[in-house]
């Protein structure tokens, strides 16, 4: 397979310009204009932040490719699909709440907003996976299928399980329905090392399944029947005291997670960004986010979403930590071991390297690219 082409530039702006007007001339060279957008429904999917979240993407970059579409004669809307923990987006009417909040509006980002599985998230068709080992149908929200094209707009950062969240994670999560990511997460069931535990009750408030209770010694207890495996839990322990003791399961996450990828964008246009700036430690999902772990690097565009992730990674890894981040704390750990990749580092147990590997399996892209710098 050839390398795929994946277009940068990064946010160094001169007087008299701005990082929008560079977005515009990323997307224009990338290719987003050779796409037949005329007349077309176009999904530009995105993440609205967790309200108390403030690394998430500014809705000015929405706007820009909200408005270059419109430009090309199509009909673009901003979506994203309702979340299975208990935070202020897991229905379409505090989703929307929220997204209002952070200031995504018709006003500001020039389009409307649809949030891609319904009311209560149970909207979705189920999209057969070509060459999918793990999902044969995935549960899509109805909305972002129902588009004639789509386009990613992602804000590239860590994850709390998937090392990194970036094109694949934007997608493959973020367009599966309730049920849908419930499907991809539940390989694996995280508990609770009750030594580490000291009781602040973090991880039962953004349990969304009430799962989580306390014994006697006030150490937290999982319910194994009533947790999906979301994993929210784990990234919101400060202590280290909530695992996943499946050691398949982040990997099994990862290629499900690819694979609902490859049902969202097989058959149709596509087009995918990635703004590796704000680099949080975790997703956009977390009512906070912690003071970034890497410099900001730049815009990144490609046809390929597997290109792209590959090389927003690759970005990253050869950037210095910045100082008070969660990842040069970690590495300041007495006994710490340098697994050599900056995301792994940061969180203990995480790992995406299964997610690109799986995702050129099955012919979602190739993880060989060519850096176009603009």
């Amino acid at each position: 397979m050839n390398p795929s082409q994946v277009y940068f530039t990064d946010f160094h702006v001169p007087v008299g310009t701005s990082q929008l007007q560079k977005l515009r001339r990323l997307i224009e060279k990338a290719g987003l204009g050779e796409l037949d957008l005329d007349r077309k429904l176009v999904c530009i999917k995105m993440h609205f932040g967790e309200p108390g979240n403030l690394s998430f993407l500014r809705p000015n970059y929405a706007k820009v490719v909200a408005d270059f579409v419109k430009d090309k004669g199509g009909v673009p809307f901003l979506s994203d699909c309702n979340t299975l923990y208990a935070g202020r987006r897991k229905n379409a009417l505090e989703h929307l709440d929220a997204a209002y909040e952070n200031g995504f509006s018709p006003l500001s980002t020039g389009c409307q907003i649809l949030i891609g599985d319904g009311l209560r998230g149970t909207d979705d068709v189920e999209v057969p996976v070509r060459g999918g080992e793990y999902v044969k149908a995935a549960k899509i929200g109805r909305a972002i299928m129902d588009a004639d094209v789509f386009i990613s707009l992602t804000h590239f950062k860590g994850h709390e399980q998937t090392g990194f969240g970036g094109a694949i994670k934007n997608i493959g999560m973020g367009c599966g329905s309730r049920a849908g990511k419930m499907e991809q997460h539940n390989a694996g069931k995280p508990v609770v090392k009750a030594k580490r535990c000291v009781g602040c009750r973090a991880c039962a408030k953004h349990c969304g399944q009430d799962a989580i209770t306390y014994g006697a010694d006030g150490k937290a207890l999982i319910d194994q029947d009533k947790c999906v495996g979301c994993g929210r839990c784990i990234g919101v322990c400060n202590f280290d005291a909530i695992h996943n003791p499946s050691g398949d399961s982040v990997q099994m996450l990862n290629r499900k997670m690819a694979e609902y990828t490859k049902a969202v964008v097989d058959g149709r246009p596509c087009f995918h960004i990635s703004l590796v700036r704000d680099i949080s430690p975790n997703c956009d999902c977390h009512g906070e986010n912690d003071v970034p772990i890497l410099p900001d690097v730049g815009m990144f565009a490609s046809f390929d979403p597997v290109a792209l992730d590959q090389a927003c990674a690759d970005a990253c890894l050869g950037q210095e930590p910045l100082p008070g981040g969660q990842l040069a704390r970690r590495m300041a750990e007495e006994g710490f071991v340098d697994q050599h990749d900056h995301f792994v580092n940061t969180t203990e147990g995480t790992e995406w390297e299964s997610c690109l590997a799986h995702a050129e399996k099955i012919g979602l892209g190739s993880r060989r690219y060519e850096l176009v710098a603009i």
